[in-house]
């Protein structure tokens, strides 16, 4: 047996000797050295939470992208090309796209906080620029990301309601046999699609389920392959493509009277907002963002896209981006590169600006023949 003292037997070592306090050397046993594991030799950092996905694989992050570049903005795009012409929207599409290409690789540099190996991670676009800029850039920024994140929301629901009355719309109009010009109001719809979205939002973790990036995907290419196609018998029904080279005439009979010179120029700056709201995409890159709730919208027109558009492209996808990139890598003042970078900024700002211009003024004489809660369908 053994004795009852809590200090064991003493231990002569090398003509030393020693106290035992551990039953184990008693027993004559080795302590064996404890293999530290992955997760354990994981330093914990300041901004770690449980909550982030830091083990997603290619696949997930190519699905995940996929489904922010090919999202509501795209539908726009038609309606942008048409009022920009065959001449200057295709052009004007490709350097957006350029430059939000840009801007995402200096968005990439900033993930971690001063090394970009094993610098701290910052786990959202929030907490990248509180980390490297701080200060009222970090609150200027999540009140912009905020904001734009609420339109958006906004713009889902009445694309959805939308969507579903063109559905009966169509039924409606085949049963009749044209007869019937089935009138009928988005208002239900949007109800319907609202309480569809507070019933999904009661799922547990919802945000954290690893297909759904995968099915967003897939519904992305399938809306986007579907107006292509719908587009393609439009063109092979005509035998010849719509539109012009400059864009919308002067002129021409919409269902809002006829287009004007002004109204040639708002429509253009709106078809600009229109385009950087579909590329507004980079505040999720960092993060995966939740859509909240949204209220209803009272003005649904391409302008308030543009609205969007103009508000979120320049802070978030070019500004924020660079100023980070420019702090990070602790480029000067006054040097070529960030010069460069300054003048890519401005020219940005300027065309949001003007955007922003033209969707405000798209948006006042929409409301001359607009009622809110009301539909002409």
């Amino acid at each position: 047996m053994l004795p009852r003292s809590r200090t064991l037997p003493s231990r002569i070592h090398q003509g030393v000797i020693e106290e035992r306090y551990d039953i184990r050397h008693y027993l004559e046993v080795e302590e064996q050295p404890k293999i530290r594991t992955e997760t354990e030799s994981i330093t914990i950092e300041p901004n770690y939470s449980k909550c982030f996905d830091d083990d997603g694989t290619f696949w997930t992050a190519t699905a995940h992208i996929i489904t922010a570049v090919i999202g509501s903005g795209v539908l726009s795009l038609a309606w942008a090309i048409a009022q920009l012409g065959w001449a200057v929207g295709p052009v004007v599409m490709i350097l957006f796209a350029g430059v939000n290409l840009y801007t995402s690789s200096l968005l990439t540099q900033c993930y971690r906080t001063d090394d970009s190996v094993t610098g701290q991670r910052n786990y959202t676009y929030t907490n990248a620029v509180k980390s490297i800029l701080g200060g009222k850039k970090v609150k200027i920024c999540g009140m912009i990301q905020y904001v734009n994140l609420f339109g958006i929301a906004i713009g889902y629901t009445i694309a959805a309601s939308v969507s579903m009355m063109a559905i009966k719309r169509s039924n409606c109009y085949h049963e009749s046999h044209g007869k019937d010009p089935c009138h009928m109001s988005s208002n239900w719809y949007m109800i319907t699609f609202g309480i569809a979205e507070v019933i999904l939002s009661q799922i547990p973790d919802f945000d954290q389920v690893w297909w759904l990036s995968i099915v967003a995907a897939i519904m992305s290419f399938t809306y986007s392959a579907v107006g292509l196609g719908l587009g393609v018998a439009k063109v092979a029904e005509n035998r010849t493509f719509q539109g012009s080279l400059m864009g919308i005439s002067i002129g021409t009979v919409t269902q809002a009277g006829t287009v004007t010179g002004t109204q040639k120029i708002w429509r253009s700056l709106q078809a600009l907002g229109a385009m950087a709201f579909a590329y507004s995409f980079s505040i999720i890159l960092i993060e995966i963002q939740v859509f909240s709730q949204p209220l209803f919208a009272f003005v649904e027109k391409w302008s308030a896209l543009g609205i969007l558009g103009a508000f979120g492209f320049w802070p978030l996808t070019v500004y924020f981006p660079i100023d980070m990139y420019i702090s990070q890598k602790k480029i000067g003042k006054w040097t070529n590169r960030w010069l460069a970078l300054q003048i890519l900024s401005g020219c940005c700002l300027i065309i949001s600006i003007l955007a922003a211009v033209g969707s405000i003024a798209g948006v006042v004489l929409d409301l001359k023949t607009y009622k809110p809660f009301k539909t002409s369908y």
